[in-house]
């Protein structure tokens, strides 16, 4: 049998490649495409929460992109407690796979891999569905996933006025003493959540909470604002889909189905379904359903993770270390 080779990237070498903005945009939005075109199979993620005491759970991620000649799965960890241990939220593993034969190609270190691509389907919805004028972003949430949320999205639009809010008042002045050191602009930091989004042209909502509770008001949402509720747990009114001229999604299996998701009540009581949803946005990305049409349009995107995001980011990671000659080859068999 031939020797075969799996390119290993760890943690260190994923911060020496440092895919810029303008690339982790490029490989998003290219998977999203090939989702829009049917070029791709994305199996139901799966979760393990190995005890309820843990405050945690794994996610499981499956999916084949086939312009990339990949397929690929993730685990990744998702525990609340974790910056007790000044740990991420989140430990995450990619793992890549010639689709034909099975036989593995690669495994990277997956945590700030799944931040980046985060960041990058929320830019990328904003992209398609914000008002092109929007000058304003309200962002909820101090975790790993919203540097690069508020970074990515700072790459489009070049706010006037970046606003952030997270429980602890420790998290979210770390939060924005970083983005205003690498943003190079001045962050408010808010004291409530109303402060925060209310007029905001782009609103965020990323938190960790424990258990579902309603408070982003629907009332303070703006006619024409674009709005990402994404927190593992729901922090929004069952009314907010109500005020909605479009509804988005990532991926609708997802969305549909599973226990965790900003929009989960939504979708029991049927206000998310076939039938209000308006499209994926790879159905957008792709030409195949429109994306905003006018100023006035109030527009939410739920996004609840794509393995596809996470393999095509891969596959970017290692084609710029291959070229830099960065990481190592094991020998598998």
């Amino acid at each position: 049998m031939t020797p075969i080779y799996i390119d290993y990237l760890n943690a260190l070498d994923i911060e020496a490649l440092a895919l810029t903005n303008t690339e982790i945009l490029v490989a998003i939005e290219t998977s999203l495409a090939a989702q829009g075109n049917g070029e791709t199979v994305i199996e139901p993620r799966v979760h393990l929460e190995p005890d309820a005491a843990f405050r945690g759970h794994f996610n499981v991620l499956r999916g084949y992109v086939a312009p990339l000649d990949l397929a690929g799965v993730k685990i990744v960890g998702d525990f609340v407690d974790n910056y007790r241990l000044n740990y991420p939220s989140e430990f995450g593993v990619l793992t890549l796979f010639d689709p034909r034969t099975g036989a593995p190609r690669a495994i990277l270190d997956a945590t700030v891999i799944t931040d980046m691509r985060t960041g990058a389907i929320t830019a990328l919805g904003a992209k398609y569905l914000a008002r092109k004028n929007s000058k304003v972003l309200g962002h909820i949430g101090a975790r790993g996933t919203a540097y690069w949320n508020v970074r990515l999205l700072d790459q489009l639009y070049n706010f006037d006025e970046i606003r952030v809010h997270s429980r602890r008042p420790e998290s979210r002045d770390a939060f924005a003493a970083k983005l205003s050191h690498d943003l190079g602009k001045q962050i408010v930091v808010t004291d409530s959540w109303r402060a925060c989004v209310e007029g905001a042209d782009i609103i965020v909502e990323a938190t960790r909470l424990p258990e579902p509770q309603p408070l982003l008001k629907t009332e303070w949402i703006k006619k024409g604002a674009f709005v990402v509720p994404y927190g593992t747990m729901s922090a929004v009114e069952l009314s907010l889909t109500d005020i909605m001229d479009k509804l988005v999604v990532d991926d609708w299996g997802q969305c549909k189905a599973g226990k965790f998701g900003a929009l989960r009540a939504h979708v029991e009581a049927k206000k998310l379904s076939e039938t209000t949803l308006h499209a994926e946005l790879g159905q957008i990305v792709a030409g195949k359903k429109t994306g905003r049409e006018h100023d006035g349009e109030t527009i939410l995107f739920w996004h609840r993770g794509l393995s596809l995001s996470d393999i095509a980011l891969g596959h970017a990671f290692l084609e710029k270390a291959r070229a830099a000659q960065i990481g190592q080859r094991l020998r598998f068999a």
